[in-house]
């Protein structure tokens, strides 16, 4: 069985219409929706462009793939634990692998979407225009 995370306020919205442009689709953590971990995002937009903000501290940029297939954006990766020589009393980092997707409004410029990797944050800009094609593309971290 998969867990969800749950937003008690995900139904009202969408009964009332308010999913908000970029929502996050139904979709759970980790490798196929098993276990795993959910990097926290913020989501703000311009009159130019949504940005997606993940927090993804010691994730390198070699283990971040950002997809984008038929309207749903995808980050994926993992975070590996360092192996150490220290005897370890406590660990509240999460470790292993982790999925967040998203749905994209119609008005967005797919063949424009960048991404960048810095200081522990993956940004993702989606500049605002209309959809042409629909096909599966891999965005590339710089």
């Amino acid at each position: 069985m998969s867990l969800l995370r749950w937003d008690p306020f995900g139904d009202m919205y969408h009964l009332l219409g308010h999913d908000g442009p970029l929502r996050m689709a139904r979709i759970a953590g980790g490798e196929g929706g098993k276990g795993g971990w959910l990097p926290s995002t913020d989501i703000s937009e311009t009159d130019q462009e949504y940005t997606i903000r993940a927090a993804l501290p010691a994730v390198k940029k070699e283990d971040l793939h950002v997809m984008l297939d038929n309207g749903l954006l995808t980050i994926k990766g993992e975070r590996k634990q360092q192996q150490e020589n220290a005897k370890l009393h406590r660990v509240e980092t999460f470790y292993g692998s982790f999925e967040r997707s998203f749905a994209l409004p119609d008005n967005v410029d797919e063949d424009a979407i960048t991404s960048e990797s810095k200081d522990g944050v993956l940004t993702i800009h989606i500049p605002k225009g209309k959809r042409e094609q629909l096909k599966p593309k891999e965005v590339n971290v710089q």
